[in-house]
Formats: structure tokens, C-alpha cells, sequence
């Protein structure tokens, strides 16, 4: 399906991302840590795995709804590398739910210009879903209206982990002197280095806390709290999101 308001995220923020009529609020990467599936599901006395499904079907329509507005980028947490511990029935759904939308959606990520990219050690998971991520991966590499990036068997502290043993490695190697390492050298190392710096980074479901979920990128992000659970999470609460972004001053520690 062909979103006739699918923009070009870098020429919408060029445009005036600063200016009253931009959508984004100057937004241009917003991560959101997507909880509630499973209270959505209990509080209409469903099974959680129609809680689960549901919750795919809200991640399809604020895909859609963030790439008419222009956001640049946008990092949903999908699967920790904690829900393992998970029952597993709920996470053989889950798994089931993660090869649908990737079977159902590719096509028209292609037509949007959507760039599929995913973060965290997703090639733990079954042969076929992997492939079925690099596939995607491939076919919609060279798009440029937006980028979808996906946590999958992900954890931050893991990821700083591997980016701070490459840069020992680098040392060890001769190549780098411990007191030439800078920040950017970490950043650099990280799953989402080629992605815009984190703007904006939303929790639904009430819970107030970031879950081991882009602790290095949110230094200096603005964070946003509703308890809203994710299955009802759409475009008005998006838009509430990015207006409380809007309305903030950020200082990044100056005055």
C-alpha cells in the first residue's frame, strides 16, 4: 500500500523542523519502549496473545502514521534479551507474530521507503526468522524516506559491552592508545551508530522505569511516560508525545 504522506524525513527536518506547522516537533529519531500487551489483553478478559496481536497491529499503524509526519527514524523495542525467561508458549507467539509482519509488511516498506534495521543479537533467534530479517534487510537497504529499526534479543548494557571490547581490541592491537578513546569511539561502536541521536524516548503502560533499552543513546533524550498501553497507543498519543517534546527546552547540561 502506497502512503501518498509518506515525506522525506531529512528535507521535512531542513524544512523547519524548529517551525510550528512541522508535526514532528523537531523530532528526528524517537524510540519507544512498546509495554501493556499482556494488561490490555487481561483487562478485556482476552488470552495474551491477542494482546500480542494487537500490539503488532498498533506498531504497523504508528509506522505508518511516523513516516507521514517525516520523523527521520524510529527504534521500537520488540524483544529483550531478558524475555527469554518468558513462558514458552508466549514466546513461540511471539516469534509467530515477528515472521508475519515481516511477511506482510516488506512490500510495502519497499513502496514507502522504508529502511528496515534491526539492533541487538537477532541471529540467536530461528534460522527462518533470520533469514527472513536479512532478506528484508536487504530489499529495503537503499531506501531513504525513513528508518524502522527493531530491538530484537537486545539489551544496552550488552551492546555497550561489544562495543567496548572492539575498542580493547583496537588497543590491544596497537592501533588506538587508552588515553586516545573518546566518546564518539563508543558511540561509534553502538547498534544504532549510523542512526540520528535520540531525540525523544516514549514508555507506555504507566511503568517508569528504561528497561536496559538505549541507556547510552538517552543520555541527553527527552523521556516521556503515558499510561497508555501500547495496543491503544496511536497516532493522538504520538502526537501528545511529540508536543510535550516540543514544548521543552533542551539545555544538554548548559543553562
Amino acid at each position: 500500500m502506497k502512503l501518498a504522506g509518506f515525506k522525506n524525513g531529512a528535507e521535512d527536518s531542513a524544512s523547519g523542523a524548529a517551525g510550528k506547522s512541522d508535526p514532528t516537533c523537531g523530532v528526528r529519531h524517537i524510540a519507544i519502549i512498546m509495554d501493556g500487551n499482556g494488561r490490555w489483553a487481561k483487562r478485556k478478559h482476552l488470552p495474551r496473545a491477542l494482546g500480542h496481536k494487537k500490539g503488532v497491529e498498533a506498531v504497523r499503524n504508528i509506522v505508518r502514521v511516523a513516516g507521514e509526519m517525516g520523523i527521520e527514524a524510529m527504534t521500537l523495542y520488540a524483544f529483550s534479551s531478558e524475555n527469554w525467561s518468558r513462558p514458552e508458549d508466549e514466546i513461540s507467539d511471539l516469534m509467530g507474530l515477528l515472521r508475519q509482519y515481516i511477511q506482510s509488511d516488506i512490500n510495502e516498506f519497499v513502496e514507502n521507503g522504508v529502511r528496515l534495521k534491526v539492533i541487538g543479537n537477532y541471529r540467536a533467534l530461528d534460522a527462518d526468522i533470520v533469514a527472513m530479517i536479512d532478506d528484508a534487510i536487504e530489499k529495503t537497504a537503499n531506501n531513504e524516506n525513513m528508518t524502522l529499526a527493531v530491538a530484537l534479543n537486545y539489551g544496552a548494557q550488552d551492546e555497550m559491552l561489544r562495543a567496548v571490547r572492539d575498542i580493547a581490541a583496537t588497543v590491544k592491537r596497537g592501533d588506538l592508545e587508552p588515553e586516545e578513546i573518546r566518546i564518539d569511539d563508543i558511540s561509534a561502536g553502538l547498534d544504532t551508530a549510523d542512526l540520528p541521536p535520540l531525540d525523544l524516548l516514549v514508555r507506555t503502560s504507566g511503568e517508569l522505569r528504561l528497561s536496559n533499552f538505549l541507556l547510552w543513546q538517552a543520555a541527553y533524550s527527552e523521556l516521556y511516560f503515558t499510561d497508555t498501553l501500547w495496543p491503544d497507543f496511536d497516532k493522538e498519543e504520538l502526537e501528545k508525545a511529540l508536543k510535550s517534546f516540543g514544548c521543552r527546552e533542551r539545555r544538554f547540561g548548559g543553562r
